[in-house]
């Protein structure tokens, strides 16, 4: 089966996803600033927590940013990756919740930074998101965060995912219009999307080789 082209994100959409992501750090700003929240001089790292992405949207702009690095460098992360696929296939085959440093983390921090995906946004202080059936699911951070929830004056401090999930869905819905049918879904973690390579279309269908299926 031969590879057609990239599922490409065009500029505008590009452009309008990165805008979201600007709103979704200022929201996490303002509720980190509420609670006096901050990762700064915390001893673990986030990034070695094992998170799953559900968006094609998502997984071409982590690309688009992965294509700007040199080769040197996108080789090193590519390595890492694959490094990071074995681990944890090594402890899922224990039974136990894979934790392994992301492939993008260099020296604590994140090297493709501005690239980074919507849950590594949004990930730490308290959170709630409304699901399609009107259940409310609730998120209350890391263990730092929660710390401090616990000591705030009031406990409705929180970020409310669902209208930044919401018109992620609706970019996600743009990219992929006229395909004509239902995508596979995407049910990926950072290094499965750098080892995989970026999506791409085979007849008019996104399909993507790789370690692992996608859900």
């Amino acid at each position: 089966m031969q590879r057609s082209r990239a599922l490409a994100l065009s500029s505008e959409l590009a452009a309008q996803l990165a805008a979201l992501y600007q709103e979704m750090e200022a929201a996490y700003d303002a509720v980190a600033s509420q609670l006096g929240f901050s990762c700064q001089g915390c001893p673990d790292n986030c990034c070695d927590s094992h998170f799953q992405h559900h968006t094609y949207i998502e997984w071409s702009y982590l690309w688009q940013g992965l294509r700007s690095l040199d080769a040197d460098t996108l080789e090193a992360v590519e390595r890492r990756a694959r490094t990071c696929l074995l681990d944890c296939e090594r402890q899922l085959a224990r039974g136990q919740r894979p934790q392994a440093m992301c492939p993008l983390n260099v020296e604590g921090l994140c090297s493709l930074y501005s690239h980074r995906l919507m849950i590594c946004r949004l990930h730490g202080v308290p959170g709630r998101l409304t699901l399609p059936d009107g259940r409310v699911e609730e998120f209350g951070g890391c263990h730092r965060c929660r710390d401090l929830l616990e000591l705030a004056a009031s406990s409705s401090a929180g970020l409310d995912r669902t209208p930044f999930l919401h018109r992620l869905a609706a970019l996600e819905k743009e990219l992929l219009l006229g395909l004509g049918r239902p995508v596979p879904r995407v049910r990926l973690t950072i290094a499965q999307m750098i080892v995989r390579g970026e999506p791409y279309l085979v007849a008019g269908q996104p399909i993507c080789g790789g370690i692992g299926p996608l859900a």
